[in-house]
């Protein structure tokens, strides 16, 4: 087991190292100036190219490159070009917007997908499970920007029991009030993240009620639905537990979309305006540290994974 967690930890540093080379390359290549940008339209060419000097985007890339993953390994993000200020604190800052609002999300689509999943496996063939499929698919193809205009509509101009955009100025000091304006957002990630999931967990079900201890449970007289309660939710369980890095990428994306929407003061949002301005150190900073998360979450389900299911552990 050990070798195995050593082995993966080496493809998650690989991983990171090519992620931040591809990073770095791509920004490179979109159109703009920074020193232009910071010169504004009046700067001549004698003084973008002096804030170009300052700001060390006149050496070559694979210098520029170097100094900055040096950075990351000691922990710095590097400054902004364009407000001066550091983009880990300012990651931290939004961070306090964005991973709340991932949290809620998840949990809503957990709270759709595995009773729903489990119900529509169990009464597959019938009017209830059927429906619950079909909404499932309807709700999968769904943009999330068009879902989320409808909650607004919904629950928030009709029903009144939501704030349609936003975020309290002062954050988190009023709790009630943060929550209420991360509902919607939250149950617009999770319901169509949710209704993804639940398909998976049906197919998942159905799989476990043909496995032999399964069947062998309700040969000895129970019920196919009490055999798989029973004995065949742990796989199920494990299931989940591998598709949960999918899940969560996905709500990654969705957070980055939904801010917009919401006009929700998080990383996705902050992401926007930040390609907007060509902040390129910012940028960097900002993709770099959403790839990692997604990275290490996988490693962290494989490792859960492998760690839950005693086959695994033992081919370990």
């Amino acid at each position: 087991m050990l070798r195995y967690v050593l082995t993966r930890l080496t493809l998650l540093a690989l991983g990171l190292i090519v992620a931040s080379a591809l990073v770095f390359a791509t920004l490179r290549v979109l159109p703009g100036d920074v020193a232009q940008l910071v010169a504004g339209t009046e700067g001549s060419p004698a003084q973008v190219a002096a804030i170009r000097e300052s700001l060390g985007l006149d050496r070559p890339a694979l210098a520029q490159y170097l100094e900055w993953i040096g950075g990351v390994l000691r922990g710095d993000l590097g400054t902004s070009l364009l407000s001066g200020r550091s983009v880990a604190s300012e990651l931290a800052a939004k961070a306090q917007v964005t991973v709340p609002l991932g949290v809620l999300s998840l949990l809503i689509a957990l709270a759709i997908a595995v009773p729903l999943g489990v119900l529509s496996a169990i009464r597959r063939g019938r009017a209830d499970g059927t429906a619950i499929g079909v909404v499932a698919q309807l709700l999968a193809a769904v943009p999330v920007v068009w879902a989320g205009m409808m909650l607004v509509v919904v629950f928030a101009i009709a029903l009144r029991w939501f704030p349609a955009q936003g975020f309290p100025r002062g954050g988190w000091a009023d709790p009630g009030a943060a929550l209420q304006s991360l509902a919607l957002p939250a149950l617009t990630i999770g319901v169509v993240e949710g209704a993804l999931l639940l398909r998976f967990v049906r197919s998942a079900t159905l799989l476990a009620t043909g496995e032999d201890h399964v069947r062998t449970a309700a040969a000895k007289g129970l019920t196919r639905t009490q055999a798989l309660l029973r004995h065949g939710l742990p796989s199920v369980g494990l299931s989940i537990i591998t598709v949960l890095g999918l899940q969560i990428a996905g709500i990654v994306v969705g957070a980055v979309v939904i801010e917009q929407v919401f006009n929700l003061p998080g990383i996705g949002r902050m992401l926007v305006d930040d390609v907007g301005n060509r902040d390129l150190v910012k940028v960097q900073g900002d993709l770099l540290v959403l790839t990692g998360f997604v990275l290490v979450i996988g490693f962290v389900v494989d490792i859960v994974h492998r760690l839950i299911d005693p086959r695994q552990r033992e081919s370990a």
